[in-house]
Order: structure tokens, then C-alpha cells, then sequence
């Protein structure tokens, strides 16, 4: 079974840059889709991104990270990066990768949140001057 494991959350000035990573204690992510979400104090959790299994396929990004945030797979690494730049003070909070059973070997599509049952402990970003 998967196991995600995310790294690289920290404290960041606005307008500064984190590389958040995602890799798996169990099987490896390489055939799944992976989502990453972010929940802020006292919110729900949303989605963020969504990358596709293999090295082509579709990545969705939410309107509010759109052109600041880069999804990326590094296959050979097993890891799945979230680069955030431009970062705001709203980019606060835990940030999970998932993915679940029904990504296996299926493309991102905007119904990504659903579905992804297999949740990381999360990594803390903050964003603050």
C-alpha cells in the first residue's frame, strides 16, 4: 500500500519559495496520481494540484496557485515536488499528498479530490513577515 511522506514545509517571507516533496514509505507512487492539498487554520481542506502517473500526462492546478505553483515527478528519485514560488500569506498551512486506489495508472482530472484516501501527516508551511 502506499504511504505518502512530505517534506520541505517551513516559515517564508512573502513573495519567498519552498519545494515541498512527496515520496512513499510503502509502494512506490511512480503508477499513481498524486494529489497535493492544503488545509489552513480553520478550513476545510482543498485541492492544490494534481500530477498523472508517467512523465506526460496532465497536471491541474487550483485558479489560486495557477502560474505560482509547479507540480513535478522525479521517477527515478520516486518523489513527487510541489514548487511554490510567489508564496502569500493565504499559501499557509498543512500541505498532504495523497493518492488512492482509483488513481492507479489514471490521468488528473478535475475531480482529483475524490477519491484520494491514502494521506500523508502533512508538512507545515508558513508564510509571514
Amino acid at each position: 500500500q502506499v504511504q505518502p511522506v512530505e517534506s520541505g514545509g517551513g516559515l517564508v517571507q512573502p513573495g519567498g519559495s519552498l519545494r515541498l516533496s512527496c515520496a512513499s514509505s510503502g509502494s512506490p507512487l511512480e503508477h499513481y496520481a498524486i494529489g497535493w492539498f492544503r488545509q489552513a487554520p480553520g478550513k476545510g481542506r482543498e485541492g492544490v494540484s494534481c500530477i498523472s502517473p508517467g512523465s506526460d500526462g496532465p497536471t491541474v492546478y487550483a485558479d489560486s496557485v495557477q502560474g505560482r505553483f509547479t507540480v513535478s515527478r522525479d521517477t527515478a528519485k520516486k518523489t513527487v515536488y510541489l514548487q511554490m514560488n510567489n508564496l502569500k500569506p493565504e499559501d499557509t498551512g498543512v500541505y498532504y499528498c495523497a493518492t488512492g486506489e482509483l488513481w492507479w495508472a489514471t490521468s488528473c482530472t478535475a475531480e482529483y479530490i475524490y477519491g484520494m484516501d491514502y494521506l500523508g501527516k502533512g508538512t507545515l508551511v508558513t508564510i509571514s513577515s
